[in-house]
């Protein structure tokens, strides 16, 4: 589903192994129209697979509705703009393929059969955040994998915090690790609720650091999930199933779209955060959780991509001793 560059295979890694990956830089991608120098744009589409599809409350009811931004790409604004949106009308791509939903990535959309409508989001600046959805390794569990649902390797987690300065670690499960990235995005909330952030190109840069299995220590040692750093704050992510592709079965790529829940992935978040605690903090069970309960905030990383997110934050100055 998602247009990624990679697989990268990092040489000498293997299962049991840590890959840091520190994000270096991430630029919005300028446009290449003359016309538009110094611009950038990106879509947004409300989707039928977006939270909100079957809770409309205007009619026409059901609808998909794109809502195209423009970006500043000269490093003077730092916001993006809302531009004009139209509702989805049935599409023939090149093939000769009618999308009558937003069924595909990439379907040339032709303007005369849309209705575009302009003034939309007046005086509404939206902080541009640049990150990359989905960032990760291969699983150990499949050879053909679907890029929607996130999990123990990465993948599509859509936390728009593992941008610029941001490191990730993640946990190798095959030779090589084949680390792919993709998904870039220029804003997006927590939940992204409506199906997508606004995508648009991106240009990344990063150092890939392997940290062998036998030299982990602190956070690094066990770890099985993908856990994000950034100066100020530790992030672990929750997900309805820590392993979907093994706790659901040989069909695991399709029931996983009818299992998850917030319920599921918050207790993951939690369980994840106490171990964090426990094994790295050296705090008792009890110690944990009620630091849990007054100093770590969950959030709902995304509803949209199949395996259903949550992140815990900590911050870092919690452990930082006794303030004078």
């Amino acid at each position: 589903m998602h247009v990624c560059t990679g697989p990268v295979l990092i040489r000498g890694a293997e299962p049991g192994d840590i890959l840091e990956v520190r994000i270096m830089d991430v630029k919005p991608r300028p446009c290449a129209n003359p016309a538009y120098a110094g611009k950038s744009f990106g879509s947004n589409a409300a989707a039928w697979w977006g939270f909100q599809y079957k809770d409309l409350i205007t009619d026409p009811k059901p609808r998909e509705v794109c809502t195209i931004y423009e970006i500043d790409t000269s490093g003077q604004r730092n916001w993006a703009q809302a531009v004009y949106n139209f509702r989805w009308m049935p599409q023939t791509d090149p093939f000769g393929v009618v999308h009558k939903t937003i069924d595909y990535p990439g379907v040339p959309v032709d303007h005369s059969t849309v209705q575009e409508n302009h003034n939309i989001l007046k005086n509404v600046r939206i902080p541009i955040r640049p990150h990359f959805g989905v960032m990760g390794l291969a699983p150990k569990e499949a050879d053909i994998v679907d890029s929607i649902p996130p999990s123990y390797f990465g993948g599509n987690m859509d936390n728009w915090r593992i941008g610029k300065g941001a490191i990730m670690y993640y946990p190798v499960a095959v030779s090589g690790g084949l680390f792919s990235i993709g998904d870039s995005h220029a804003a997006q909330g927590d939940s992204e609720l409506c199906g997508t952030a606004i995508e648009m190109s991106l240009t990344g840069t990063f150092q890939l650091i392997l940290h062998k299995q036998n030299m982990l220590t602190g956070s690094l040692a066990g770890l099985n999930y993908p856990l994000l750093e950034t100066q100020d704050e530790w992030v672990l992510h929750g997900f309805s199933f820590a392993n979907y592709l093994e706790e659901l079965g040989p069909e695991a790529q399709q029931e996983i779209y009818k299992k998850s829940s917030i319920d599921l992935a918050l207790r993951d978040a939690f369980r994840k955060m106490r171990s964090f605690l426990m094994t790295t903090k050296g705090l008792t069970e009890d110690e944990a959780i009620s630091l849990i309960s007054i100093g770590v905030d969950f959030g709902v990383t995304q509803v949209v991509d199949g395996n259903w997110g949550i992140h815990a934050i900590i911050k870092k100055s919690l452990f930082a001793g006794v303030s004078v």
